[in-house]
């Protein structure tokens, strides 16, 4: 079990020196840390906005490691990961994840295949071939983080209207890298929206 989060990084760093990933190591090994703020508030940056992004560590090709904080009622929007693999660890809070099928044709309600609440460090998994999801922090009273692990890191996803099952495509970004904010961008960033 590692005793804090820098020790979380280096044993996923080892795991992903090969090319081939075993989800069940890497989700046992994301619920083996237990959350401890002093590790990660350095990377907690909210915004009255939407959530954020916080880029902690990655290795280019392989994986990123992102906090994600979410203010009282922020979400997300119903989301694919490309080609990744989606660890997402709570570290404080509770989110609510619905999946959804993927859409059949636009122009028709999207189908919610499940949901369910993710308590203080839990994990959850998800890969395109299980479905699409959305993340919501549900709560009008207090704040939420999670600890998001993807595998084959991706540049942009698709987002997915509910009610149509219209497809968009959105550039992913960082609200900070290292616990440093990243220069803000003239436009509002669109997977806050």
């Amino acid at each position: 079990m590692p005793k804090d989060l820098k020790e979380l990084i280096q044993k996923l760093r080892e795991i992903f020196q090969d090319d081939h990933i075993n989800v069940d190591e890497v989700r046992e090994l994301m619920e083996s840390y237990r959350s401890n703020p002093e590790d990660w508030k350095k990377y907690a940056m909210f915004d009255k906005q939407g959530y954020t992004r916080n880029l902690v560590d990655e290795v280019k090709g392989k994986f990123n490691l992102i906090v994600l904080c979410w203010g009282k009622g922020h979400g997300s929007p119903i989301h694919d990961h490309s080609k990744s693999d989606c660890f997402m660890k709570m570290l404080q809070g509770e989110l609510k994840e619905t999946q959804f099928d993927w859409p059949k044709e636009e122009g028709r309600e999207m189908t919610e295949k499940s949901h369910s609440t993710l308590k203080n460090n839990s994990v959850a998994y998800i890969h395109n071939k299980i479905g699409l999801h959305r993340v919501e922090n549900v709560s009008h009273t207090e704040c939420a983080v999670s600890l998001h692990l993807y595998s084959h890191p991706a540049q942009t996803c698709k987002v997915f209207d509910q009610c149509t099952g219209h497809i968009a495509e959105h550039e992913l970004t960082f609200w900070s890298i290292d616990g440093k904010r990243t220069p803000k961008k003239t436009t509002a960033s669109k997977e806050n929206n």
